[in-house]
């Protein structure tokens, strides 16, 4: 069974550390909440705001030795109402983890995004 988990987090600034420290916090909670084992992700698809080019949030993955698994990255729309300097994560898990109790994740400005996924 394919489970989908969600994430997000910012970045202060259009920084390529910055944005590898906080993708590398994002999918490091993600995994210990949902006690996720890196070889059980079918494939992530990242997507960040247009104010985010200084790298591709997959090489965050890459550096946290996320070498197998399958990674995508796309850019958001321009949208007024959107936060700026996000990231979004979509993670492909296989798991028999009731769909339920899946914790999605949301750090940093992106806590409002989804507060009826993450509670």
């Amino acid at each position: 069974m394919v489970r989908g988990v969600r994430g997000a987090t910012t970045v202060a600034a259009n920084n390529r550390e910055e944005i590898f420290e906080r993708v590398a916090e994002l999918l490091k909670t993600i995994v210990e909440e949902n006690a996720m084992a890196t070889e059980d992700i079918g494939a992530v698809i990242f997507s960040s705001t247009p104010d985010l080019n200084a790298a591709f949030p997959a090489a965050g993955a890459r550096r946290l030795g996320w070498l197998q698994v399958p990674l995508f990255g796309t850019q958001e729309i321009e949208c007024p109402d959107a936060p700026p300097l996000c990231i979004r994560v979509l993670i492909l898990w296989n798991s028999d983890v009731p769909q339920q109790d899946v914790k999605h994740i949301y750090l940093h400005d992106a806590v409002g995004l989804r507060q009826d996924l993450s509670g």
